[in-house]
């Protein structure tokens, strides 16, 4: 994973700062994306795949969206998961999807974004995306993303019902061997974001479980993985096109 200028700032939003990672590519400038972390918080494997972003020439905002539980960053491996699924029932959920639109506007803002802002997840931060872009399609002030990215977005079955509000251009991928989304429920949600002549891609990987592209051991496809990644890229430069 490549490196690149990283500084940390905070965004205002209700009831405080919510701190964010910026990464810069190495022009200085570039379409936006806010990258949003799992469970697990943000973690080196998210950071990293905000550095990829950026080395492909993306200014990269990455929220701490647990800032209100205390900004933790729980281990990715089995003893983890309790810790980490805890957080998340403690979230508040309405103030995250504020928070992550408030990242949107606050990336747009910056002299370093140059053309469109996307917003991209994965797991807890794919249906969160989701969840902004539902929150945002009637905004005018800089809070609606351009383009939408999720990696198995784990909130989006009970998000169904938005869907009609999601009609910018999408990307969604999902395991078809994915404990905690069934196949039935990924055909589900397939059905949902795809209708009425939407722009939206819908991959799935045979033999991918959840959160494939962690590289921890507990999670990684690498076949899956590989491919999610270049599709990712090739529909980036298509939609924000560097």
């Amino acid at each position: 994973m490549s490196q690149n200028d990283v500084t940390t700032l905070t965004v205002p939003v209700t009831g405080g700062d919510l701190p964010a990672d910026l990464h810069l590519p190495a022009s200085g400038q570039g379409p936006g994306i806010v990258l949003l972390q799992e469970i697990f918080g943000v973690t080196e494997y998210i950071s990293g795949r905000a550095r990829d972003l950026a080395s492909q020439g993306y200014v990269v905002l990455v929220p701490h969206i647990y800032w209100r539980l205390g900004d933790q960053v729980v281990s990715e491996a089995q003893d983890g998961l309790p810790e980490a699924m805890g957080l998340l029932q403690r979230l508040d959920w309405d103030a995250a999807v504020d928070d992550a639109s408030a990242a949107v506007a606050a990336l747009r803002e910056r002299d370093e974004v140059q053309g469109p802002v996307g917003v991209l997840g994965f797991c807890f931060g794919g249906g969160l995306a989701f969840a902004v872009a539902a929150a945002t399609a009637d905004d005018g002030d800089g809070a609606r993303p351009d383009a939408l990215v999720s990696y198995y977005g784990s909130a989006l079955p009970d998000l169904l019902g938005q869907a009609s509000k999601v009609t910018l251009p999408s990307l969604h991928h999902f395991g078809l061997a994915d404990d905690y989304i069934p196949q039935e429920t990924v055909r589900e949600i397939e059905d949902a974001v795809t209708g009425g002549g939407r722009d939206t891609t819908f991959l799935t990987y045979a033999g991918a479980g959840h959160a494939f592209d962690n590289p921890s051991p507990l999670f990684h496809h690498e076949e899956a993985s590989t491919q999610a990644w270049v599709a990712t890229e090739q529909w980036l430069a298509e939609h924000l096109p560097v």
